[in-house]
């Protein structure tokens, strides 16, 4: 162990936030930390929206589900897959070929790029005594946090980003067994079925403590519930609509 896995091994969503700022400089490396992310082929195809003003800041926590940490944290990050730029390089170098933008496989290089990214920007919020949540809640909505935003074709917002100082001390969501999610040399079903066995009791007995008995779901029945409901239904049209995964 040293201090990098130390402070992985410690990460917890933020969803309380004091009211110091985050200053400038402060929020200029934790971006200039996310661009030292690995990136496909060096394209980046991603950009950062930035909120600071309360009044947007509120339109987006509405539009993301009534998350109050939205308006609460000091600055809110919107993470975007950016092809837009890219296209812009094929329209100024080579306008007579066909661009592949469009593209599935560049579809995922984008939103790949972009949560390498805010991860690693995470990391370094986190290391400078911050705390973050991140809000897939962004996509509730999507066009309207997309107008909002002024997102240009081929630009969609992956998630946002709560960043400042904690205000709560919450607890670690257990996680899978290691074993659940480490295959050697080729995937071992059996092994996950057991596993996940495993964390099913583990989940239920945290769900239990953390509500005072109210609830102990096993986590298998949860996500059971969670992949049997309609959720986002909107984002395959809107993702075409955008220049996104036409082929």
């Amino acid at each position: 162990m040293n201090d990098t896995i130390n402070l992985l091994m410690s990460h917890r969503s933020i969803r309380s936030y004091k009211p110091d700022p985050v200053t400038d400089e402060q929020l200029e490396t934790i971006i200039a930390a996310g661009q030292m992310a690995s990136s496909s082929s060096n394209v980046q195809a991603y950009s950062v929206i930035a909120v600071r003003d309360p009044k947007r800041k509120a339109i987006l926590a509405e539009l993301a589900g009534n998350q109050r940490y939205i308006v609460e944290c000091p600055v809110f990050l919107v993470w975007c897959a950016d092809l837009h730029r890219l296209e812009k390089a094929v329209q100024q170098h080579a306008p007579q070929e066909e661009s592949y933008t469009d593209a599935v496989e560049n579809f995922i290089v984008a939103t790949a790029d972009v949560t390498l990214a805010a991860q690693n920007a995470a990391i370094a919020a986190e290391s400078m005594g911050m705390g973050i949540v991140y809000i897939g809640g962004v996509r509730n909505e999507i066009e309207e946090v997309s107008e909002l935003l002024g997102l240009p074709d081929r630009v969609y917002p992956v998630y946002g980003m709560c960043v400042g100082y904690p205000n709560q001390e919450p607890g670690q969501r257990p996680r899978l067994p290691l074993k659940a999610v480490l295959h050697h040399e080729s995937y071992d079903a059996l092994t996950t079925e057991q596993t996940v066995a495993e964390y099913d009791e583990q989940m239920a007995n945290y769900l239990s403590a953390r509500t005072a008995g109210t609830k102990s779901t096993p986590w298998s029945a949860l996500m059971a519930q969670k992949f049997t409901t309609a959720s986002r239904m909107q984002l395959k049209d809107f993702l075409e609509r955008k220049g996104f995964n036409k082929r």
